[in-house]
Parts: C-alpha cells; sequence; structure tokens
C-alpha cells in the first residue's frame, strides 16, 4: 500500500451514529421545516432551495410538499440537503443540537492532523450540514481540522467519477487518500477509482462487513491498520 497522506470520511455510520442522524437530527429538521421556513424563506438561500424542490416536484405538488416527501424518503436530493443544513446551523447555534461523534473519533483526528496527514468529509449532507456536526460535536469544535468538505454537488457516493474528482480537487493521487465510510457501495466506487478504503464496522449501528474491504470496529482500528499514528493514550 501507498503511504496515506490524506484520509476522507463518512460521517453517517462512521464518525457518528446512524441513529444520532435519524433519531435527532431528521425529526429536528421534520419538525422545524414550515416554521423555518416562514421565518426565513425571504433569504436568497432558502428561497433557491424552495424553487430547486418546486423545479424538482412531481406534477401536482409543491415545493414544501416535495420536500416533506423527500423527508419521509430519506431522498439524497440537493435542495432538501441544503434546506435540512440550514435548519441544523439554526439548531446547533442556539444550543438545541450537540453533534454526535463516537468517542474514539476526535483523539484519533486530532492525531491525524498533528502529523500532516490531510482531512476531508464527503457525506450526501451539505458542506453547512458538515460543517455544523464537527464545529458543535460533543468532543468540541472540530472543524478545523478539515480542510476539504465534499457533498451530492460533487457528485453521487456510489459513483466512481465521484471520487476522481475529488481527488483531483485535492490534487492527490488516489492510491494516497483513505476513504472511511460504513457502506460498501460507496468503498466499492472509491476503490474502483483508486483510493484505498476501510469499512467502519461499528456494533451500535448494526453494521454488515462487506467482506470486499478492509474493516475496523473504531477509528484507532483503522490507524494500526494502515499506518496511522495513534493517540498517546491509545499508543501507549
Amino acid at each position: 500500500m501507498a503511504p496515506v497522506s490524506a484520509v476522507l470520511t463518512d460521517i453517517e455510520g462512521t464518525t457518528s451514529s446512524i441513529a444520532f442522524v435519524k433519531e435527532t437530527l431528521f425529526p429536528f429538521a421534520r419538525e422545524a421545516l414550515e416554521g423555518f421556513l416562514a421565518d426565513h424563506g425571504q433569504e436568497p438561500e432558502v428561497a433557491a432551495c424552495l424553487a430547486e424542490a418546486r423545479r424538482l416536484a412531481e406534477p401536482g405538488e409543491d415545493g414544501v410538499s416535495a420536500l416533506r416527501r423527500w423527508m419521509a424518503e430519506d431522498a439524497k436530493v440537493t435542495p432538501l440537503k441544503t434546506l435540512q443544513g440550514l435548519i441544523w446551523r439554526q439548531g446547533y447555534l442556539d444550543g438545541r443540537i450537540e453533534g454526535h461523534l463516537w468517542p474514539d473519533v476526535a483523539p484519533c483526528l486530532r492525531a491525524w492532523a498533528r502529523a500532516g496527514i490531510g482531512l476531508h468529509v464527503y457525506s450526501s449532507g451539505s458542506v453547512a450540514a458538515q460543517k455544523l456536526i464537527f464545529g458543535h460535536s460533543a468532543a468540541g469544535d472540530l472543524a478545523s481540522l478539515f480542510t476539504g468538505f465534499f457533498d451530492t454537488t460533487t457528485g453521487g457516493k456510489r459513483e466512481a467519477a465521484s471520487y476522481a474528482a475529488i481527488a483531483r480537487g485535492l490534487h492527490l493521487p488516489p492510491e494516497s487518500i483513505l476513504f472511511l465510510s460504513d457502506v460498501a457501495e460507496e468503498l466499492d466506487a472509491a476503490a474502483t477509482a483508486g483510493f484505498q478504503t476501510c469499512q467502519l464496522v461499528r456494533e451500535a449501528d448494526g453494521t454488515l462487513p462487506s467482506g470486499r474491504h478492509r474493516q475496523a470496529a473504531d477509528f484507532p482500528g483503522v490507524a494500526r491498520q494502515f499506518g496511522l499514528p495513534l493517540p498517546r493514550a491509545t499508543a501507549a
């Protein structure tokens, strides 16, 4: 294996529990949607999301109804993801939400950053939402550790072309980038693009190993397999 010079990580099921997204973030956005639109609907970014939702809506469906349907389907639709990020931003800023991270994540991220490993995020949630979950996490503000954030505007997470585009954007050879995710199909796409891959198989999330990629139960397990620095207490 080539030395790892950058780590690209998924969020849900990888750094954070699936339950946090499904049981905290999604319900928060659902309950806040109409009130948020009433208060912020005239702001350009929110208005643009609504306009795009209306454009993508099914015949006879208005923008809000389309957003509601996509929420129920957990659809990876950019205007929905952007709007959810804006709603969550309000919740993070006023203290109603705190970003969940598995306890093993922050110490490893800090150790990797100290060692000069580039840290980047690729999630179906919007870039704004990514910065919020790390910027207002239970382990403090970790957003500054990351230098690259990528979402569905880059392309689908199960498409090899998306990972090739990320490598070009980072100006790094794909084989020097390690992609972490719990979803085997995402890892398949990254591997096709030449990335190194590792599946996070977290028991609490019920993740099933694919057998197609290296796997680890936590971030220290990733570090040991790929020669990355361990936090001092873990290394000892």
